[in-house]
């Protein structure tokens, strides 16, 4: 596998930026994409930093994307940075510009972990024309469904600076998008796990509820494991198999 480091400009964000990129040396391109989203705490070398996510993507004609998230939930913040916009058009535009990848929804993925496994849906199903399929681990799921003093105690102050007081109905809403993207006919393919020790596995279970009285089809795994690297580095194997069963990898 090829690595490469991309800075560039957004516009969106009015500042310099990073990805690194996984090519693939197993096909020849153009290649589909997956983008693949870090934490709040962590950047966008952490990936390859944690996991052997190098050596799992050998198997796979795909690119890798690890880009900047800061610590924004890749949402439009409703008083501050737009990283939804950053990421679907700045990021996207820039990535397809600077390799050689397919430039179709149905070559294009997203998954990410925690506050990326939030995030990924959130692109998902906020933005189904660009992705065949989103996935997460240990996903922060429902923060955009309830109130902010009542789902996240402590972090009112900045959490409600991205969602606002009490975002259930809105864009940050992941139930409101998933029924948005049925009434469009226009689902994703998604893939949700979670280890059965981890903190977020309630609001694993509950969206996973959620979707199923939608009527949405999804994929739901729970495993034993906590929050940690040792359960995504593990489980983002079972993820690359998920998506490359749904992107279109030639032609």
């Amino acid at each position: 596998m090829a690595l490469s480091e991309l800075r560039f400009l957004s516009r969106t964000l009015g500042k310099q930026v990073g990805a690194f990129v996984i090519l693939p040396d197993n096909a020849k391109p153009p290649f589909a994409t997956l983008y693949l989203l870090h934490g709040m705490s962590d950047d966008y070398s952490i990936w390859l930093r944690r996991t052997r996510i190098e050596s799992y993507a050998e198997k796979y004609p795909i690119a890798i994307v690890m880009p900047d998230g800061f610590r924004g939930f890749y949402t439009n913040a409703d008083n501050g940075p737009q990283y939804a916009t950053y990421m679907t058009q700045d990021l996207i535009n820039s990535i397809e510009r600077h390799y050689n990848l397919k430039s179709s929804r149905a070559a294009r993925c997203v998954g990410g972990l925690s506050m990326g496994g939030y995030g990924a849906l959130r692109l998902g199903l906020g933005y189904p024309e660009l992705f065949a399929s989103c996935h997460s681990h240990s996903g922060a799921l429902m923060y955009g469904s309830a109130p902010i003093a009542k789902s996240r105690p402590g972090q009112s102050k900045e959490f409600g600076l991205i969602f606002g007081k009490n975002p259930k109905g809105t864009d940050h809403d992941l139930i409101t998008l998933a029924a948005g993207c049925k009434k469009k006919g226009k689902l994703p393919k998604i893939l949700i796990d979670c280890g059965q020790d981890d903190f977020l596995i309630q609001q694993n279970r509950d969206y996973s509820d959620a979707l199923t009285k939608l009527g949405v089809p999804h994929t739901y795994a729970e495993a034993p494991g906590l929050h940690n690297w040792d359960y995504w580095d593990t489980h983002i194997q079972s993820a690359l198999a998920f998506h490359a069963k749904n992107l279109k990898l030639k032609g």
